[in-house]
């Protein structure tokens, strides 16, 4: 058939019960895999269908042959046998068991292989054989700068909207962990009538960070020399350690000023084409160019000194005494003065 584009193409025909004898789902994002092999394990037959015509097992525990015989059995009182292969990854010989397999794939058997973590190569002939047949979907890892659009679409999928500033603090929080965003996503539209935004008031409300005070504020007042706004937000920093970490602290102004930087060298400095160029969301360029006007070169590479100098500080080298608050506060003096 065809290498899918997108788990939602996948997923579209299988709500459309659009079946094919095999799924190969490679690559390192388990989200997307999970979802479509969840769809399929959850959805393809009636509950009372299951105990006699859906088999799932683990790469660990199986090998290439005998994923060939299960496969090649034939529904009992169902349309299809459905068989899950979890971690496929760690079958031997995945592809050279399952060559003449493929060749000529049961049509009442639906196939799932699902090789989390890792991409398969695409010149392999595993992937050539199963685009005869069935459906290869490479789930790629998505780059941080792409999350933010990407959790407004979901949240557009559940019936919400989402403020771009509240998609990008979900990011820098949580990470780059699909699973862990839907999860807290999911926790938050519970209790918010249909069709609601999220903002980053609920945001901080939900994930237990203030919004106020956090580092993400700290880095737009710094960026904007806003000396009070500042201090006020390091001091509450210096009042609470445990929750603000210097290193975590350092390590994304570091990333924010080197930014910054990078955009007083860009030619085009306003505009889509700059924000994809630092790799953030065209809402917070502004930030980014406010910065870029407040500093000069020579500043920012003395500030993008200062945040190794600090971060090294407070893992001990060169300070044997100096608290992590008194720390920050040394460090916001000498970014804005």
């Amino acid at each position: 058939m065809a290498s899918k584009n997108t788990y939602l193409d996948i997923l579209k025909e299988l709500k459309n019960k659009i079946y094919y004898p095999v799924y190969l789902l490679h690559g390192e994002e388990p989200f997307f895999i999970d979802q479509i092999a969840d769809y399929i394990e959850d959805h393809i037959l009636d509950e009372s269908e299951r105990d006699f015509n859906q088999t799932i097992v683990y790469g660990k525990d199986i090998d290439g042959p005998t994923i060939v015989s299960y496969a090649r059995q034939y529904p009992m009182g169902a349309n299809y046998n459905v068989l899950i292969v979890k971690e496929a990854q760690d079958v031997k010989d995945l592809g050279e068991s399952l060559d003449k397999y493929l060749a000529n794939p049961v049509k009442t058997t639906i196939l799932v292989l699902v090789h989390k973590h890792k991409k398969i190569d695409g010149r392999t002939k595993i992937i050539k054989d199963v685009q005869k047949h069935g459906v290869v979907y490479e789930s790629k890892k998505m780059y941080d700068n792409q999350i933010p659009d990407w959790i407004a679409g979901y949240v557009r999928q559940k019936g919400y909207r989402i403020t771009p500033k509240a998609g990008v603090l979900l990011t820098e929080f949580l990470g780059a962990d699909l699973q862990k965003i839907t999860n807290e996503i999911g926790k938050m539209i519970i209790n918010l009538p249909a069709g609601s935004e999220i903002t980053d008031a609920i945001i901080a409300e939900n994930i237990g960070v203030s919004k106020d005070f956090n580092v993400f504020e700290l880095q737009k007042m710094l960026g904007y020399k806003d000396v009070y706004k500042a201090n006020r937000i390091v001091n509450y920093f210096a009042a609470n350690p445990k929750e603000n970490p210097v290193p975590k602290i350092t390590a994304i102004l570091y990333q924010f000023f080197t930014k910054v930087l990078i955009l007083q060298q860009l030619k085009a400095k306003t505009g889509k084409e700059a924000a994809a160029a630092l790799g953030v969301h065209p809402f917070f360029l502004k930030d980014y160019q406010t910065a870029a006007r407040n500093y000069k070169t020579d500043k920012l590479q003395r500030i993008i000194g200062y945040l190794r100098e600090y971060d090294m500080k407070s893992k001990g080298v060169n300070n044997a005494s100096v608290p992590d608050g008194e720390l920050m506060k040394e460090l916001v003096f000498k970014i804005l003065h």
